[in-house]
Order: C-alpha cells, then sequence, then structure tokens
C-alpha cells in the first residue's frame, strides 16, 4: 500500500508542546524543593499562563489539526473510536479528550497560582485581588491539583506507549517533525495558521503575561519617608 507525507501539527503548535511540557517539569522540581526556588515557581506559572492563553487563540486561528472545532469529539466519534473505526488524523476522540482534561486542569492550576500564597514569603502576582481566605483556599487547591495534573501525564504518555508498542503508531514524531505518513487518499494536509494568526495568538499571550504579572494593578503606594536624623 502506497503511502505518502502530508502536513498535521503546525510549528506553533509543536513549539507550544515542547515548552508546556518543559516549564510544567520546572514547575513540579522548583515547587517541590520550594526554598528560593518559589520565585522560579511563579516565574514559570506566568510562563505557562502565557502558553495557554496562546493555545487557546490558537484553537481558533491555527491549523486544521490544532483547532477545538476539528478534534472535540462528538459521542459518535468516540463510538466509532471505541469500535475501531476511526481513521482521522491530528488527536483521535481519546486523546482530545485527554489534551482538554489537561488544558482545563492546567488553566486552573495556573489561575489559582497567581492569586496564592505559602504563609510564608511568596504572593501570587495577583493575590491582591483575593482575600485572605480565598487565597488559603485556592492555594490548598492548588497543591492538591498537583497529583491531578501527574495523573493526567502519565496516563497521557501512558496512551503514546501505548500506541508505539501495541499499535505501531508513533505519536511523537509527528510533533517533532509535523508531518505523518499516511495511506489514506483522502487524508488532507493541515492548512491555515499563517504568520498573521500566530502574530494574534503572540500578542495575546503576551498581553495575558502582562496582566497576569500584575499589569493591571494600581501601583504599591511610595514608602513612609525616613523620618529626619537629628542635627545633635
Amino acid at each position: 500500500m502506497s503511502t505518502r507525507t502530508i502536513k498535521v501539527w503546525d510549528l506553533p503548535t509543536r513549539i507550544f508542546h515542547w515548552l508546556l511540557a518543559i516549564l510544567v517539569v520546572a514547575a513540579f522540581v522548583t515547587g517541590w524543593l520550594g526554598g528560593n526556588l518559589i520565585e522560579w515557581h511563579g516565574r514559570a506559572g506566568i510562563a505557562i499562563t502565557g502558553l495557554l492563553a496562546f493555545r487557546l487563540v490558537w484553537g481558533f486561528i491555527g491549523s486544521t489539526y490544532a483547532r477545538f472545532a476539528d478534534f472535540v469529539p462528538g459521542p459518535a466519534h468516540i463510538w466509532a473510536h471505541i469500535r475501531g473505526e476511526w481513521n482521522g488524523l491530528g488527536h483521535n476522540p481519546f486523546g482530545a479528550l485527554s489534551v482538554l482534561a489537561l488544558l482545563g486542569i492546567l488553566i486552573f492550576q495556573a489561575v489559582s497560582g497567581l492569586v496564592s500564597n505559602d504563609d510564608i514569603a511568596f504572593e501570587g502576582p495577583l493575590y491582591a485581588l483575593v482575600s485572605k481566605d480565598t487565597s488559603d483556599w485556592l492555594s490548598s487547591l492548588h497543591r492538591l491539583n498537583f497529583w491531578v495534573i501527574i495523573a493526567l501525564v502519565a496516563a497521557h504518555v501512558g496512551a503514546i506507549l501505548y500506541y508505539l508498542h501495541a499499535k505501531k503508531d508513533n505519536l511523537v514524531k509527528p510533533m517533532i517533525v509535523g508531518t505523518k505518513e499516511v495511506s489514506d487518499p483522502d487524508a488532507r494536509a493541515a492548512q491555515g495558521g499563517g504568520v498573521l494568526a500566530f502574530v494574534v495568538a503572540l500578542a495575546i499571550a503576551l498581553a495575558v503575561v502582562w496582566a497576569a504579572n500584575g499589569g493591571l494593578l494600581p501601583p504599591p503606594p511610595p514608602p513612609a519617608p525616613a523620618e529626619a536624623t537629628p542635627a545633635w
């Protein structure tokens, strides 16, 4: 059976995927070790917030298989996948559910981290927007949600290994090179997601990073002037 190589994943989607993986690991390590690294944990969280904002926008204006309209599955697609009859490109229905779950959980983790505190020396950049009780509550959920992220990431990696060994389908390589070998003559290459779409998504992501870093908050009051030292 003849095959051909077609474009599946655009470059921005691939960069997002691997940057997110790196930053999630960095956030895990710095958060787990704590101490002076907690500031880097916060920086990683703000960067993740920007990446997630980019992906949400890219899900509407990116290329074919990066768009939510293409890969968000309905019941018919899920049932077809269970019966082994789904043969599309991009995320399969179960993979799409995994991606959506990860995005939702990471968005909550990022937002809760922006208003969290550790009762010692760290306060999220948007801590001033909520009460201390609310911050404490979200900080607790932020710590608990870490284990949910670990479970979802483990399931994600497990599914990749299953497809690699059981179905001989390498899902990692297309996310690196962007292309995939297909035998279906009707399979279509990814379209759209050009330079203008990337600039728009990047601009929105940078605006979100600025806002997440406290850009919309009023500046802190100036420090009280020091008392004059007596001349005697």
